[in-house]
């Protein structure tokens, strides 16, 4: 049977999104048994009962538990463009025997470990479950040796990528700079001449690169005044309210960041660089981010499945955090995460 080709990170990746989001709203009383949407009912008939619904507005969907449902489907909630993987045929993945591949299920499965702040041991099959997981794919010299599903995933499915997306634009970046199109000495502000007195004006394209910059910035979830919620008010591609007087747009948002710290100082965890590099090779190479991802990733490699990106205010597909939707085992396909 023909398979899809992965991406290794996105495969492993997958499992987890759930615990977190779980965890941040304190919801953990629902395990990922208690919480699987075929469990709950999640829009299931026609039409689906009204307790059974999950719409937008006002980010309901992405609250626990009903995210465990709308990670696979983001895209019945947000625009989203296509990173098309073109009319080639899939190149598929080898797998290995049957026989052998149900003895490394069992074995896999049976490995145990303890968690890190944690003194009782658990095996990995009890950690899927701890972590949410909806998808696992491993492979081993080159042979797909681990295959399991949960929740609203299957192996034809999509599932959001959430900050994983960062590594395509890192990987998109890199390919640039190797072949001399995008310089990474050189500064934001030569490339992008309106990014004007931002933060980003005076570093690096490496620094934006390794997240070294010395922007303001936080990512504090739980802090309703951090600066994440000012940066997803202004990428929203829904409606800004009648009082709204921020940034539209990421572009916007990255040319108001203020400085903090010096750029080259430390490395710092901050989704925005993802962001500003996102513009920048958009810039330097002509091409969207989503042209970039297709015409050098997924049309190459072989992927099954079109993957997606979803679009932030001002129509802009960067490759920022929970932007990308694709499979786990069709290079990044269909709804990544």
């Amino acid at each position: 049977m023909m398979k899809r080709i992965g991406i290794f990170w996105l495969a492993l990746g997958v499992g987890g999104l759930a615990s977190q989001y779980a965890a941040a709203q304190d919801k953990a009383s629902l395990g990922a048994q208690q919480s699987d949407p075929r469990v709950l009912g999640w829009m299931q008939g026609f039409p689906p009962p009204p307790d059974k619904l999950i719409t937008q507005p006002d980010s309901v969907y992405f609250s626990f538990p009903k995210l465990r449902w709308s990670v696979c489907h983001l895209r019945e909630f947000l625009p989203t463009e296509e990173i098309s993987r073109g009319l080639g045929a899939p190149l598929p993945l080898a797998y290995a025997p049957p026989v052998e591949f149900a003895d490394h299920r069992v074995a896999i499965d049976q490995l145990t470990f303890t968690p890190i702040g944690n003194t009782d041991p658990m095996t990995w099959d009890q950690s899927l479950h701890a972590n949410y997981t909806d998808g696992m794919l491993i492979l081993h010299k080159g042979k797909v040796v681990y295959e399991r599903y949960f929740g609203c995933l299957d192996e034809g499915g999509k599932h959001a990528a959430m900050s994983m997306t960062k590594s395509v634009t890192g990987l998109l970046a890199q390919i640039l700079v190797a072949e001399g199109t995008l310089d990474e000495t050189a500064l934001v502000k030569d490339i992008i001449p309106e990014i004007g007195d931002s933060a980003f004006a005076t570093a690096t394209v490496r620094q934006v690169m390794d997240m070294t910059t010395g922007v303001a910035y936080s990512e504090d979830y739980s802090d309703p005044n951090a600066d994440i919620w000012t940066y997803s008010g202004a990428a929203s591609p829904l409606p800004k309210a009648q009082d709204y007087s921020g940034p539209d747009g990421y572009w916007e948002y990255l040319q108001q960041v203020r400085p903090d710290g010096n750029h080259g100082d430390t490395f710092h965890y901050k989704t925005i660089n993802s962001d500003m590099l996102g513009w920048l090779i958009s810039r330097v190479s002509g091409q969207s981010v989503t042209e970039l991802a297709s015409n050098r990733l997924w049309k190459p490699m072989g992927a099954e499945q079109t993957a997606y990106m979803t679009w932030m205010a001002k129509a802009c597909p960067l490759l920022v955090a929970g932007c990308l939707q694709a499979c786990a085992i069709s290079g990044v396909s269909g709804n990544l995460c």
